[in-house]
């Protein structure tokens, strides 16, 4: 396992809830310095940092509350190395469906760690947003296996047959890598990996997800 060791935080994290302020900041560099994605250190305890928060509790087995509580606190100001995931070698997306969480890799080394929901496993029936009078069924599953990002939509909001997705790319039919408003701790989509819109843009503006990535979905402890 490929693992990069950290240093202590130049300033020692403290409880905060979910409050702005100078606080949020010394939470956001460690979080960015741990390997967890957010756009900016800023003070602002929004929706980046609420996601990346979030993927730190799910890393550590923390209740994902989105809160810089006592025991998070701790958390964050005792971990040693960068997150990652099961990948040692290969430039791909590792989706870990067991901890729900997502993992830029390259060349063996996980860059970047992201919140993210996928299947729910509940079946569904609903109306086809693009057909009239069609109907779309299916079992909410996102598949383990290896796969291959083989087309994508760059351009905003596009209209799926179960509803609008944000600039998808996609790696199993229909099944995709996408932003979403919505990004609840526990597996809720129809088959899809959901990111935040603001990740999703991180994604494309990054580089790092081109056509034909291998994309590795799993659900190893």
């Amino acid at each position: 396992m490929v693992t990069v060791p950290v240093g202590a935080p130049v300033e020692l994290i403290e409880p905060i809830g979910r409050q702005s302020g100078a606080g949020a900041a010394a939470v956001q560099q460690r979080l960015l310095d741990l390997g967890f994605w957010l756009q900016a250190v800023n003070g602002d305890f929004g929706v980046t940092t609420r996601q990346a928060l979030q993927a730190f509790q799910k890393y550590y087995g923390l209740e994902p509350s989105e809160s810089v509580d006592v025991a998070t606190a701790d958390a964050l100001n005792n971990a040693t190395i960068r997150a990652h995931g099961l990948s040692t070698s290969g430039t791909l997306v590792e989706v870990d469906k067991n901890r729900q969480l997502m993992f830029l890799v390259q060349d063996g080394v996980t860059v970047w760690t992201f919140n993210i929901s996928t299947g729910s496993g509940v079946p569904y029936v609903s109306r086809d947003k693009n057909e009239w009078g069609k109907w779309v069924r299916g079992d909410s599953q996102t598949p383990d296996g290896i796969f291959q990002i083989n087309r994508e939509y760059t351009k905003g909001w596009r209209e799926g047959d179960l509803g609008e997705i944000y600039r998808p790319k996609y790696f199993n039919g229909g099944i995709a890598l996408h932003g979403a408003y919505k990004i609840p701790p526990y597996p809720a989509s129809h088959g899809c990996v959901r990111l935040s819109t603001p990740a999703m843009d991180f994604v494309w503006s990054s580089g790092l997800v081109p056509r034909g990535t291998m994309v590795w979905v799993h659900s190893q402890a």
